[in-house]
């Protein structure tokens, strides 16, 4: 099955989630790992059959134009100029992008709040509100548990025993007896490396039918996966 990617974010979002995952100052980018990162991730996703837009590609075609710019070597009289930093536009992009990002948040929240004015009291601040995690945020998790598979496992043929149809059901079932699920727990109980593959192939089926929702309790912490409904209360 191929995963649109009309459930994930952007080439700016991938580069923004890198950039605070690794706590990199976004004026001063060590644009050769974060290029690393970044095709790493593209690489998954491919593996993973997602069809990654041309976006993505653009942006990283764009990294590795830039980290080739800092590689050349500056002569004398460019070292008498100012010279502009080859990161500069990806720099005023990525700050930009992310002010429209708070923006969105914002409204989001605030629509959250409005409607639930309607439907019941609004909840009393609490402790223990856990935030939505982002789709790289699953990626990633993926990406650590796999770091050793070897490549040719993607290509493998998946057995009936490991469909994603079933994986879904499995999944489905286990929320209705629990009211959230570890990742680490499912990939944990998983028989072998590929049927963890076929989970997270599942998982991404459901966000994108808007079935679950994954968790954070605190930024780039472990995943939980729960049902959509009331997402916006603490579990």
């Amino acid at each position: 099955m191929k995963i649109r990617l009309d459930i994930f974010e952007g080439p700016l979002d991938l580069l923004l989630y890198l950039i605070k995952k690794n706590h990199l100052n976004i004026y001063d980018i060590p644009i050769a790992d974060v290029v690393e990162q970044y095709l790493q991730f593209l690489e998954l996703m491919k593996l993973l059959d997602i069809n990654v837009v041309s976006e993505y590609l653009v942006m990283a075609a764009n990294l590795i134009k830039i980290k080739s710019q800092m590689l050349l070597p500056i002569s004398k009289e460019e070292e008498d100029e100012s010279c502009d930093d080859p990161r500069d536009i990806l720099v005023q992009k990525l700050l930009e992008y992310e002010k429209f990002r708070q923006a969105a948040q914002f409204l989001k929240e605030k629509e959250s709040q409005r409607l639930k004015v309607f439907t019941r009291p609004a909840a009393q601040p609490q402790e223990g509100m856990y935030r939505e995690a982002s789709i790289f945020d699953l990626i990633n998790a993926l990406k650590t548990t796999l770091k050793d598979i070897p490549r040719d496992i993607f290509f493998e043929v998946i057995k009936d025993e490991f469909t994603v149809e079933e994986k879904i059901h499995d999944l489905l079932h286990l929320l209705l007896a629990r009211e959230k699920l570890s990742l680490e727990e499912l990939f944990l109980s998983a028989k072998n490396k590929l049927e963890i593959v076929v989970i997270f192939l599942a998982i991404l089926e459901l966000i994108k039918l808007k079935e679950i929702i994954i968790l954070q309790e605190i930024l780039f912490g472990p995943i939980l996966i729960r049902r959509r409904e009331n997402i916006y209360s603490p579990l």
